[in-house]
């Protein structure tokens, strides 16, 4: 007998086997999932017919839209050849292909690529090569690391403690290594009339502090480049990276770049670390890499880290790390596809219209009496709701006022899935300005709706 697909039934079944991500899945009692039946552009479609505009790229992976016909094609056009082999003691022509292109578009210096399969993964990898790397250098004091505040690099235990958002940390801290955490440069925080730039390069005073005070034992620090994403979309000025960048070279300590969620164009350049005209020893980067189709992750680094390890195997310098499915040819295919497209059809200048668009539509949202803020860097725009404008004070989390805008978009036909009581747009490129507009008047109806007393 043929079992019936609709949402309902669907629902039901789903609930009956499965455990969602980031989810406490008593919550689905009384609100429903959304099984997807296809997806067309930027929008998705349930079992039932409705339409929903995917504001947040997925859980921002999603760069050219669903079922990009481009990138359709060339994973189709993989699977006839090579659907997978294991990338030691073999390869394969697009993970090479792809590791060239990578290297050619990447922040210079960056001559080696190491692949795995998601975010987590990529930042693990980074870590253990820097630690390793020091190692074979015979500097077996340095095993620590500094991050910055409210950060977060991804659920795996060694990721967790380089984060700093104690919502996915704080229970699991038992089993956790301790960073050296220093205050973020989070504008938010600036004073009145302050500049991005200004504050930011205040904060900085304690980053310099930190690796003076830990000369010898640190490895490397850790920072998401201008937007601290899962920390509710704060956002601070490339000043920060130069600085960095140059203490990082001062105290010589690594520099690992975490461009997971803000690489590929999403903070208006290819790559964050552009804006400070810098590079880092290791960029992590996921997500947006395939366009949003499959998961592929890479640690980027220097040939000196290379080299690092180059040596013959009886002096056991090896980086002795492995993933089943690194390189997958049918992910590195569908990541050239992307690169294709960001190079034939312009995007980052596309994007600047689009960004432009998307500040214009929102504008309005800052004088909302409980809107302490909106801010952007490129295609990630944020409003913070808050419960005292002047104060900036918080609502009480366990209110879940952004709850009630999801619930309020769903309606609306848009995905919109607030970090906490943070309102967020990182839509993929391929919206339109109308579809900016109708995110926006339902961001704006949502905001009304979940600020009520």
């Amino acid at each position: 007998m043929m079992q019936s697909m609709d949402n309902d039934s669907l629902t039901q079944r789903d609930l009956r086997v499965l455990w969602h991500p980031c989810t406490q899945m008593q919550d689905h009692e009384s609100l429903p999932l959304i099984p997807i039946r296809r997806g067309q552009g930027v929008w998705l479609e349930d079992f039932d017919g409705k339409r929903y505009l995917d504001a947040i790229s997925s859980w921002w992976v999603n760069l050219f839209g669903h079922a990009n016909p481009r990138i359709n094609a060339a994973i189709a056009d993989q699977l006839e050849n090579l659907e997978h082999v294991m990338l030691a003691g073999f390869t394969h022509e697009p993970v090479i292909e792809l590791s060239e292109k990578l290297i050619k578009i990447a922040p210079p210096g960056l001559g080696h690529c190491f692949y795995a399969s998601d975010g987590s993964a990529a930042l693990e990898i980074a870590l253990k090569m820097s630690f390793h790397y020091w190692r074979n250098h015979g500097e077996i004091k340095r095993t620590r690391f500094i991050n910055l505040t409210n950060s977060y690099h991804g659920e795996t235990l060694g990721a967790l403690s380089v984060g700093d958002v104690a919502l996915y940390k704080e229970t699991y801290q038992p089993l956790l290594r301790e960073a050296i955490t220093v205050k973020s440069p989070d504008c938010y925080y600036r004073e009145s009339g302050e500049s991005w730039a200004d504050y930011s390069t205040r904060a900085f005073v304690e980053m310099e502090a930190a690796l003076a005070r830990h000369t010898g034992e640190v490895c490397a620090v850790v920072v998401e480049p201008l937007v601290q994403c899962a920390g509710s979309m704060r956002m601070y000025d490339p000043v920060y990276l130069k600085l960095l960048r140059q203490a990082c070279d001062k105290y010589q300590v690594h520099l690992i770049a975490d461009e997971i969620a803000v690489g590929f164009g999403r903070t208006g350049t290819m790559f964050a670390c552009e804006q400070a005209r810098i590079a880092p020893d290791f960029l992590c980067l996921g997500k947006g890499l395939t366009g949003g189709y499959l998961p592929l992750s890479v640690c980027m680094t220097t040939d000196e880290v290379y080299t690092a390890f180059y040596a013959e195997y009886t002096a056991r310098q090896a980086f002795l790390h492995s993933h089943s499915y690194t390189g997958n040819p049918l992910a590195c295919s569908a990541a050239l596809a992307t690169l294709d497209i960001f190079r034939n059809d312009d995007v980052i200048n596309r994007n600047k219209a689009l960004a432009t668009h998307m500040a214009r539509a929102t504008a309005a949202l800052a004088e909302h009496p409980h809107v302490a803020e909106v801010r952007q860097t490129g295609m990630i725009l944020a409003i913070e709701m808050v419960k005292d404008k002047k104060t900036r004070a918080p609502f009480p989390w366990q209110e879940r006022r952004g709850l009630a805008v999801y619930r309020h978009a769903l309606e609306r036909g848009a995905l919109l899935r607030p970090l906490g009581d943070v309102i967020y747009f990182m839509p993929p490129y391929v919206i339109t300005p109308e579809e900016i507009d109708l995110l926006s008047e339902i961001a704006r109806d949502g905001t009304d709706l979940a600020t009520r007393e």
